[in-house]
């Protein structure tokens, strides 16, 4: 076996010292903060990206602000999600309740936080923003959270909208009075907690997560348990490959890398906090934008999951 391929199999194989990880893990109030933090870090060192993550940094403490000072007006009983814990549904679906949460209002309170601290390019989104009445600003959140593209003419506009849905869907986990289970079958492609899609994969630490991988979610940044070597979409073990980013003395440029599968013709970025305990699922994804055009050109594979700040023509 090369040392390439014992990398590769290092890479994938199931973690020892763990026996039962938590299958579900609920988000922390200050994952936007951290996102901020995380982002700023990686503006400085992804030097081609440096403007684009230094506004999405910017655009990541907006959201810890209004998670920190704002209320929201969708306060269901205790016993609300009683049916959907039994029955191993997402309790807090972007299907069912995104005409219920009053994602709007932290939409308003976003471009509040952020419009001073950005450039003239964002303040015309933020101002074409406010223009769109309830209902245009509900057909944008609608692509957002199907994992659509959207309409050319508005699809800038979507990022700020996934900011606000963000805010909004992780407020309410938090809430939560306890994780949901973790699915069964397909329904291990979409998160337990509210049914988005995930935006990668991470490896954890720490003493009850050590080297053991989660996905997070793309909107409410839940994490759930899926067991490494395997296929997030299809589930199958045969056919995995794996493709990293690295800089120009063909160093690893991140601590991430593609999960590709050749049976389903998915694939997945798996960051690793083992390699760099900072890094985030959701920040690094954006800032290895670069992995996602190489497999574009050199894979015919499509990605299983999306990060609704990055959005792409369908």
């Amino acid at each position: 076996m090369t040392a390439e391929h014992q990398a590769e199999h290092d890479y994938g194989s199931a973690p020892g010292g763990v026996v039962e990880p938590p299958e579900v893990v609920l988000p922390q109030h200050t994952i936007f903060r951290e996102r901020a933090r995380r982002l700023r870090d990686l503006s400085r060192r992804m030097r081609p990206m440096s403007d684009f993550l230094a506004f999405a940094a910017r655009l990541a403490q907006a959201q810890h602000q209004v998670l920190q000072k704002r209320q929201s007006a969708f306060t269901p009983n205790a016993d609300a999600f009683a049916v959907a814990f039994k029955h191993g549904m997402p309790p807090l679906s972007v299907q069912a309740l995104r005409a219920d949460i009053d994602w709007q209002d932290d939409l308003d309170a976003l471009l509040d936080a952020v419009e001073l601290n950005v450039g003239q390019a964002q303040q015309r989104l933020i101002a074409e923003l406010r223009r769109l009445d309830e209902a245009q600003r509900r057909t944008l959140a609608a692509a957002v959270l199907d994992g659509a593209s959207g309409s050319e003419a508005q699809r800038a506009l979507m990022p700020l909208v996934a900011a606000a849905l963000q805010v909004a869907w992780l407020r309410q986990a938090t809430l939560l009075p306890q994780p949901p289970k973790r699915a069964e079958g397909r329904a291990q492609t979409v998160c337990p907690c509210c049914g988005a899609l995930p935006v990668a994969s991470v490896v954890q630490i720490g003493r009850d997560r050590s080297r053991v991988r989660y996905q997070q979610c793309a909107i409410c940044a839940t994490e759930w348990y899926m067991e490494r070597a395997r296929c997030t979409q299809c589930f199958h073990t045969g056919k995995l490959d794996y493709l990293g980013l690295e800089d120009e003395q063909g160093s690893r440029a991140m601590p991430l890398r593609a999960e590709i599968c050749g049976d389903c013709g998915s694939y997945q970025k798996i960051i690793h906090r083992d390699m760099e305990a900072d890094a985030e699922p959701f920040c690094d994804d954006l800032a290895s934008l670069g992995l996602d055009i190489r497999i574009a050109e050199e894979r015919d594979v499509g990605r299983s999951g999306y990060n609704p700040w990055m959005i792409f023509a369908g």
